[in-house]
């Protein structure tokens, strides 16, 4: 297994270019799953997949939440009550993220099938979704963003294996490129590992796992390969949160992204 240094010379000229001339579903719809308690979750997800640069944001609120997620999340996402979604046969719905802010029970894993059935859809998996979904992953086409607390849940502690073959184990077990949180973040995919040794304590605290996992999910939203857009959205996340600095709160990120992306 190659390991590679996470740094911008890696993917900086992977990132999407947008077309002058385009449109917003050029860009693609990203949909993301709702979570029933923790809203707060799912709005800082979708802001942050907005905020790099989706088309469209769609959030499918579960039943007695639309009504939340509509007077809380900023006017350009579209909330759609989980009921009504027609599912994934729209080909402009590039990326879908689910299990932010949600128990395993939470999960509705028929719409994990669905998304891989469909296979024009990028796959993201956090949290409840981790712990869930035990299927195989289509090939290149899913991303699994635990922490270690999750890895463990799930896989055991194996704390007499590296940080990075941990992480070669989960993609192995689930065929997802795995983003392995923590001080240091592991992003293992296919050939390649790439490690970021980037200690950012301001990241420690509630909800800056949503907002990477919005981030992900935005830029495959605009066609970015799932490994190279993990490196990306890991670098960008501790950079946002370093130009920010003492006192940030996870709900700062997504105002942050624009300045590094200009930068980018």
């Amino acid at each position: 297994m190659t390991i590679l240094q996470n740094n911008p010379l890696l993917w900086r000229d992977k990132l999407p270019v947008h077309n002058p001339a385009g449109h917003k579903y050029d860009r693609g719809i990203a949909v993301i799953c709702g979570a029933p308690e923790m809203t707060g979750a799912t709005r800082l997800a979708a802001r942050a997949c907005a905020r790099m640069g989706a088309g469209l944001v769609k959030v499918l609120a579960p039943e007695g939440t639309a009504q939340i997620y509509r007077t809380t999340l900023h006017e350009e996402i579209i909330v759609e009550e989980a009921g009504k979604f027609t599912g994934f046969g729209d080909a402009r719905i590039k990326s879908f993220l689910t299990g932010s802010g949600m128990r395993k029970e939470d999960l509705d894993v028929s719409l994990i099938e669905a998304a891989m059935k469909a296979g024009h859809v990028n796959i993201v998996l956090d949290a409840g979704a981790f712990a869930a979904w035990k299927g195989k992953a289509n090939a290149g086409r899913m991303v699994a963003t635990p922490h270690e607390g999750e890895f463990a849940t799930r896989f055991g502690r194996m704390e007499q294996i590296t940080k990075q073959e941990r992480a070669r184990f989960a993609y192995e077990a689930m065929g997802a490129t795995i983003v392995l949180k923590g001080a240091q973040t592991v992003v293992c995919g296919e050939g390649e590992a790439v490690i970021q040794d980037r200690e950012v304590p301001a990241l420690a605290t509630a909800g800056t796992g949503d907002v990477l996992a919005g981030m992900i999910t935005g830029l495959l939203a605009q066609g970015m390969d799932t490994k190279w857009a993990c490196a990306a959205a890991i670098w960008i996340h501790a950079e946002a949160a370093e130009r920010f600095g003492a006192g940030l709160v996870a709900s700062d990120l997504p105002e942050m992204i624009p300045a590094v992306l200009r930068d980018l």
